[in-house]
Parts: C-alpha cells; sequence; structure tokens
C-alpha cells in the first residue's frame, strides 16, 4: 500500500493537533497513510501514552464453539459445514469448567447461523453458565447470529437483547461486521445482515447495557477509503452511545475459501506486516478520545509482529483463548493458545507493563488451578470506554 523508503513530507501540526483532540478526518487519516509510516507508528504510540499510559492488558479465557454448522454463504469462512456438530448445554459447561479450572475469567461463545440455534438456547446456556459459574464472564455471540436467532424465534432485537441481558450476556462480540460498506458485503458475505442493520443491531445491545467489542477483518476486496469509513462509523457509534469496549482489527487469512483462493489466484496476500501495523495505528489516531482500547491479535498478526504493535498503538493482545477454530480452518499457523506467562513474557519484552483483564477491561486478579480465589461478576460492571 504505502512505500516505506521514499522520502515523506513530515506530519503538518494541524493533523497532529487533530488527532490529540479526537478529530481526526477521513482527509487526515489518507495523508497518515501516504506518509511515512514511522511517523504515523510514533504518533499512535503518543496517544496510546496518553490515553491508556503503559500498561498492556491481556484475558485469560477459552473460545468454545457450540456449532460448526451453518447455512451462510460467506465467502471468506473456512469453517462452516452443512452437517457438523451442535453442542448440549451440558458439553458447554464442561468447557467452562475446564476453562476455569484453567484459570480462566472468560468464556466467549460462538454460535452459528442455523435454524438449530434460536433464542431460547442462547438463553438457556447463558443462564446455566452463570448460574453455574457467577463469576465467569460471558462473551458471546454475534450481531449476526442474534438478529437471525430473534427472527426465527419470533421477537424483535430489542427484546432479544433485554433477555440476554436478564440472562447474564456481560458482553456481545462484536464480529460479522468484516467491512461496513454494502459493496464488499455482497461480494464477501451477501447472505449476512447488511451494514445498516448491523449498526442497528449493536445500538439496541449497548441500549440494553450490554458492552460489545468491535473489529474490522480488512485485506480481501474493500479499498482503503471503505477500511477508513468502517473506522470512522464505529467512532460516530461510539460517540452516540459509549458502548465499545475495545477494537480489534482483524487481517484475513486468504487459504481455504473462495474469497481467498481468488485473490491467490491472482497474485495477492491479503495484507503486508507493514499494512497490519498501519491499520493499527490509524485505528488509534481516529478512535483517540472514543474507543480506549486497540488489540493486536496474536492469532492472525504472530507473537512478534503483535509485540512490535505496542509500539505502533495497540494496548491488548486479547486472550489465552485454548482454541481458535476459525483462524486455523482458514491457514492460521500461530497455534491456538498462548500461556499468561508468555503474554507476561512478550509485554515486559516491550517495556510495558502486563495486566491481568476480564472482558470489561477491569483489572483481573490472577487465578490458578491450585489456589482459590474469586473474580468480580461482570454483571455489576458498566459499559464503554468513552471518556
Amino acid at each position: 500500500m504505502i512505500g516505506m523508503y521514499t522520502k515523506k513530507p513530515a506530519i503538518s501540526e494541524a493533523v497532529i493537533e487533530r488527532a490529540h483532540q479526537g478529530k481526526c478526518t477521513k482527509e487526515d487519516a489518507l495523508l497518515l497513510l501516504n506518509g511515512n509510516p514511522f511517523e504515523l507508528f510514533e504518533l499512535a504510540n503518543e496517544l496510546r501514552a496518553n490515553a491508556v499510559g503503559d500498561i498492556v492488558s491481556y484475558v485469560v479465557n477459552r473460545n468454545i464453539y457450540i456449532t460448526n454448522k451453518c447455512i451462510g454463504n460467506c465467502g471468506f469462512c473456512a469453517y462452516r459445514t452443512d452437517t457438523g456438530y451442535i453442542l448440549s448445554v451440558e458439553e458447554i459447561l464442561k468447557k467452562t469448567e475446564d476453562a476455569r479450572e484453567a484459570g480462566a475469567v472468560e468464556v466467549c461463545i460462538q454460535g452459528g447461523y442455523t435454524p438449530e440455534t434460536d433464542m431460547e438456547f442462547y438463553l438457556e446456556i447463558i443462564e446455566s453458565i452463570k448460574s453455574s459459574f457467577p463469576d465467569i464472564c460471558i462473551h458471546a455471540l454475534s450481531p449476526m447470529e442474534v438478529n437471525y436467532a430473534a427472527r426465527i424465534s419470533g421477537m424483535s432485537v430489542e427484546e432479544a437483547m433485554r433477555k440476554l441481558k436478564k440472562s447474564g450476556l456481560d458482553s456481545l462480540t462484536g464480529t460479522s461486521a468484516e467491512i461496513l460498506s454494502d459493496r464488499v458485503r455482497k461480494i464477501i458475505c451477501p447472505g449476512k445482515i447488511n451494514t445498516q442493520q448491523w449498526i442497528d443491531t449493536v445500538t439496541a445491545a449497548h441500549r440494553a447495557g450490554i458492552s460489545t467489542n468491535s473489529t474490522i477483518m480488512y485485506g480481501h476486496v474493500e479499498t482503503l477509503e471503505e477500511r477508513l469509513d468502517h473506522v470512522f462509523t464505529l467512532r460516530k457509534i461510539q460517540q452516540e452511545t459509549g458502548g465499545f469496549s475495545e477494537l480489534i482489527p482483524m487481517s484475513f487469512l486468504p487459504y481455504n475459501n473462495p474469497v481467498g483462493e481468488k485473490m491467490l489466484a491472482s497474485g495477492k496476500f491479503s495484507s503486508t506486516g507493514l499494512e497490519d501495523l498501519q491499520m493499527i495505528a490509524i485505528s488509534r489516531v481516529i478512535l483517540h478520545t472514543h474507543i480506549n482500547n486497540i488489540q493486536a491479535t496474536w492469532v492472525k498478526l504472530g507473537k512478534k509482529l503483535a509485540q512490535f504493535a505496542l509500539q505502533c498503538g495497540a494496548n491488548d493482545l486479547g486472550g489465552t483463548l485454548m482454541e481458535d477454530q476459525i483462524s486455523t480452518a482458514s491457514g492460521g499457523n500461530y497455534g491456538e493458545y498462548v500461556s499468561p506467562a508468555e503474554f507476561e513474557w512478550m509485554i515486559k519484552g516491550a517495556g510495558r507493563i502486563p495486566m491481568q483483564r476480564d472482558t470489561l477491561y477491569r483489572k483481573a486478579e490472577p487465578r490458578f488451578p491450585d489456589r482459590e480465589g474469586s473474580l468480580p461478576n461482570c454483571r455489576r460492571a458498566g459499559i464503554g470506554s468513552r471518556e
């Protein structure tokens, strides 16, 4: 995208000032991306320090995949199947118990787009986990899954969110966003909810008191302007609701899926490492004073690039995961688990201060299988990170 060895003009003071005020414009963002990348990284790193200081967080968690069945037709997915499994509530509780015994403070429940998983099933899962493990944060489902399950269960999205909140859902995932451009969505995920439906579902969650994270999956068929429009859309939502806890930029993995196969055949290999760092940095600049937490996800970037991203605006490394079936199905080769000890080593090696957190970015005291201890109950937390 950007040549890093050509001498570029310095960032203007006006652009820097708007960035510090949280008023970066699209024109500013384009100038920064076409300028010297190291000046962009320096600006993003300064804004990171102003917003969150030198603490770098991570969460001890486990992904639990309810099902691999999906009737969707997303061209970037290598995980779905028409004939697969659906976990029972008992199986989900066993995985949750295993996660808690391993020190987890969060379970991330990922569902599917299938008539067999309706809203009643999701509510039963959440109520069962919260009843059995009240100190575990439940970060679950996507806007797409909630939207679909509400529809087949004969209820509005707003009613579904109220029920999820009452049942004990602590945080909704911000996935199924991909790129918030209907042009792009018609190409890569024509069966999913459109841009406005995603926005409406997320804002309904925020109004119900449910925090969400936010994501962007880039590096496929979108333009640079569409990437930026996506981040500015998130900023606008945050200004209205304050319900986003973080942004997770995720580079597209082009293997074992139709969209990726076309890209590889044309000689394109998703985003470069430099683009990944620029995406994190420009997200920090655009979202400064709005969304405090920018994650460098080791599953997509690898551990070393994720560590370097801490110098480019990121302040979180994500979760230990224990499982990541979706990324590995799409060709991800960075593993499915990072231990807390390795996270601590990575963070200290970057000159930062490590902190275990919970889903809502509150400090969580480390829990180990051989030590008794309780964690804060996520249901007592407020939502959002807007200053």
